[in-house]
């Protein structure tokens, strides 16, 4: 097997046991709302996406709009074309259309972050190794929550909740303890996310373009005050 999958492989099993807990608690909320088990392993398979499903299901269950449903969904994974931006300056020179759009499929949040802090040019093969397993964890773990239905207690299933934060932490602290503009960086998106959720007047701000806002803000101060220079960009 080529190493470069390989690799990506390793590096996705961690993604994909958060993704696991997390849409075994998606699956079980989609029961709720009237989500048969079968629509919902293919909602999982073909969007992988937890926040935006979770709105989603929500919108489902309250019986809104398709253009509710819509707007809904641009707002929250409008984050994702930024990702998108910034992981194309590494993608390798080689990669063909194809590859790139398998790429785009599953840029999320977590496979974003360890794709980012790979050392080398993105591969097709790494990131088919990297993407694979999360898309599994996520489409099994649906299907599994949703046959489980509401069997489990509330407060495992919100615990399965908290792990994907946990998982996130875990990527990106080692990462920040290496580099203190990464660290600064992440600390003022902290900070702005608190502004967003206990100001009263940003608190209206819907979640998705909270983050977003959030996430150019704190790239742009990165960019300002801490430029990567361009014999450091062709060394990496």
């Amino acid at each position: 097997m080529n190493r470069e999958l390989k690799k990506g492989f390793r590096d996705g099993i961690p993604i994909a046991l958060g993704y696991f807990a997390v849409s075994f608690s998606l699956g079980i909320t989609m029961v709720a709302a009237g989500i048969t088990p079968g629509q919902g392993t293919v909602m999982s398979l073909t969007n992988l996406t937890s926040a935006g499903e979770f709105a989603g299901v929500r919108i489902i269950a309250a019986s809104g709009t398709l253009i509710e449903m819509i707007l809904t969904q641009l707002i929250i994974n409008l984050r994702y074309s930024l990702m998108s931006l910034s992981l194309s300056q590494k993608i390798d020179k080689k990669a063909k259309l194809w590859h790139r759009l398998v790429m785009a499929f599953g840029n999320t949040d977590e496979i974003f972050a360890v794709a980012m802090n790979h050392q080398k040019s993105l591969t097709i093969r790494y990131m088919l190794g990297l993407q694979s397993l999360p898309v599994v964890g996520w489409t099994v773990g649906t299907l599994l929550g949703a046959v489980a239905g509401n069997l489990l207690p509330t407060r495992i299933s919100v615990a399965l909740n908290v792990m994907l934060y946990g998982m996130f932490i875990a990527i990106v602290v080692p990462v920040a303890k290496r580099s203190r503009p990464v660290l600064i960086v992440s600390l003022l998106a902290v900070l702005l996310s608190c502004l967003f959720y206990f100001v009263p007047v940003l608190k209206e701000v819907s979640e998705g373009l909270a983050i977003t806002i959030c996430t150019v803000a704190a790239a742009t101060a990165g960019a300002v005050f801490f430029p990567v220079k361009q014999e450091e960009e062709d060394a990496g």
